[in-house]
């Protein structure tokens, strides 16, 4: 391109870039056009940013989970855990607000994880502190409710579980079950779930390693309990045990 030539080229950027500027002022001075609905856009943007936020257990929230998901013989300080408030699509799509406590360690991590899910329009029904359902897991999954913290042992030991640390998170449960073989019979968790064992089968929140909540999960490092070889649990996401044994080395 000659002197002439690229001289005329830049000419008649300069030329649309003023005529968009001149846009835009003009849309700003009436309020609409294109930069109302820019400055709207980042307005909505960071409104549902600071939706997503973690804070330390406070006495509103531990007089809720204290007796319940936060037993009398928890060992784990409190300081540990981290409230979250997130945002949500329902099944029909609708914006819904999310409750979770989970370990500090993660905090920052699931909340950068439910803020892309949300973005993405991924549905997940309900997520409320499993309090709500008097801290009983069977209950929780049967309404299918995600969630994270709920403290007990594993059993006939005293090693905390994963979830006892709040360092594994449980999504969309009724349509993941817990599926394990013994002596010859199925046990399916929650036992209403047993039509949702069969992954072959087309059905609404199928955790499956094409789904995006998986790989937002293993993306950040999370292990899925639908690859496990002796159990399939399909709802669940867990820090490794290499990396838990690190923070809590005397829960080895």
């Amino acid at each position: 391109m000659n002197k002439l030539k690229r001289q005329a080229a830049a000419g008649t950027l300069i030329i649309l870039i003023t005529a968009l500027f001149g846009c835009l002022i003009s849309s700003e001075k009436s309020t609409s056009g294109i930069w109302a609905v820019f400055t709207q856009s980042k307005a909505e943007a960071s409104a549902i940013n600071e939706m997503f936020y973690s804070s330390p257990i406070t006495n509103d929230i531990w007089k809720r989970i204290y007796g319940k998901s936060y037993k009398e013989n928890c060992p784990l300080p409190v300081e540990d855990l981290r409230y979250l408030h997130l945002l949500h699509k329902d099944l029909n799509g609708k914006t819904k607000e999310g409750e979770m406590v989970c370990n500090a360690h993660i905090a920052d991590t699931l909340l950068e994880i439910f803020r892309e899910l949300y973005a993405a329009g991924y549905r997940i029904e309900k997520i409320r502190l499993v309090d709500e359902y008097g801290a009983d897991d069977e209950t929780s999954m049967r309404d299918n409710n995600s969630s994270c913290f709920n403290f007990r042992f594993i059993s006939g030991t005293k090693k905390i579980s994963k979830h006892g640390l709040g360092l594994a998170v449980d999504i969309n449960t009724l349509y993941n079950p817990y599926v394990k073989e013994k002596d010859g019979k199925i046990i399916v968790e929650p036992a209403t779930a047993t039509e949702y064992i069969d992954r072959t089968k087309d059905f609404p929140c199928k955790i499956t390693r094409d789904d995006l909540c998986f790989k937002l999960f293993t993306e950040h490092g999370f292990e899925w309990g639908g690859d496990w070889k002796s159990v399939k649990d399909y709802q669940h996401f867990e820090l490794p045990t290499e990396e838990i044994n690190k923070l809590y080395p005397e829960n080895k």
